[in-house]
């Protein structure tokens, strides 16, 4: 069984710094629990910035600077930061909500061994979750995708529940495979 897990965008920013939240906190602990006992590869994304960030159309609509590439905010989670020094886990810096590169790195593996089950995890699950849920869908219609809710948070509670369902219409379930 080829399974992979994908860890969105646990960065420090999201969780303690300009755009963090409590529940985004509440889930730290789950996600790290989650990463540790995986047993499969284990991709990383993390939203990154540039200094013109406030110039761009997120920034615009999103006037908030966040994630900028190289500040303390842009890392991820302490914990999550060292098990990727210790294991080498690949790290996708991504510019946008969703991934390109991490559909077409998934569609790589995918072509060389199929994958079985991909799980996603992270932050936020109303913005970069589903967009990287529906990016990886759009590569790997075939492949079963979740989303463990327990190692999510969205910006809100409300849109945290509202993304899980969107995701649920587009059959990426919130339950594992082998749980339903």
């Amino acid at each position: 069984m080829n399974k992979i897990l994908v860890v969105v965008d646990m960065q420090n920013d999201f969780i303690y710094g300009s755009l963090g939240t409590k529940e985004a906190q509440a889930i730290v602990e789950n996600a790290v629990a989650k990463v540790k006992s995986f047993h499969g590869e284990i991709i990383f994304t993390k939203d990154t910035h540039t200094p013109n960030y406030l110039n761009t159309q997120e920034g615009k609509n999103l006037p908030v600077e966040h994630c900028i590439e190289n500040t303390q905010g842009w890392m991820l989670e302490n914990n999550l930061e060292d098990f990727i020094r210790e294991h080498h886990s690949k790290v996708i810096n991504k510019v946008t909500f969703g991934s390109v590169e991490l559909g077409e790195y998934l569609k790589n593996i995918n072509k060389k061994t199929p994958i079985s089950e991909i799980c996603l995890i992270g932050l936020c699950t109303d913005i970069c979750v589903i967009a990287n849920a529906m990016v990886i869908k759009a590569f790997l219609p075939e492949t079963f995708i979740w989303v463990d809710e327990k190692c999510c948070a969205g910006v809100t509670p409300q849109s945290h529940k509202q993304a899980m369902a969107a995701m649920a219409m587009c059959q990426i379930p919130n339950t594992a495979q082998n749980e339903e």
